[in-house]
């Protein structure tokens, strides 16, 4: 952190941490370095244990880079995400795969599921032109 002039946590070369804010405050857990769709697959029971996510659900799924995570590595990620929900019979009717929320060098990435109704599905689809964010209707 510039202001204080050292970092504000350390990980090691071959660990990971889930559920780590993007300020570094401490998370659920820390493990070994684990293959992307492990990961996935742990995050998204943490989510499916919040939410009951039942066939003919619509959700908008936004999977957000941390700053340090290349774009092929967050849609690989997305890929296991839609695996997931699609297995459930939820469709994903809208998605994001970016870098909206970083974090001074920082790797990783946060994984976000909106259980839509009409409502939250119309606004979800409405245009957005903002200097973070910006989504343009079909």
């Amino acid at each position: 952190m510039p202001e204080i002039g050292h970092a504000t946590f350390s990980i090691g070369e071959d660990e990971m941490e889930i559920g780590m804010g993007i300020h570094g405050e401490p998370g659920i857990s820390r493990k070994k370095l684990a293959p992307a769709d492990k990961v996935i697959d742990e995050m998204m029971e943490r989510i499916f244990a919040e939410t009951d996510y039942r066939q003919g659900d619509n959700v908008a799924v936004l999977v957000n880079g941390l700053g340090g995570t290349p774009m092929e590595e967050l849609y690989i990620l997305f890929r296991r995400v839609a695996q997931l929900l699609d297995q459930r019979g939820v469709k994903v009717k809208h998605v994001w795969v970016g870098e909206f929320a970083t974090s001074m060098e920082m790797a990783g990435a946060s994984v976000s599921v909106l259980h839509l109704d009409e409502q939250l599905d119309r606004l979800v689809a409405a245009p957005a032109n903002t200097p973070f964010f910006k989504h343009f209707a079909s």
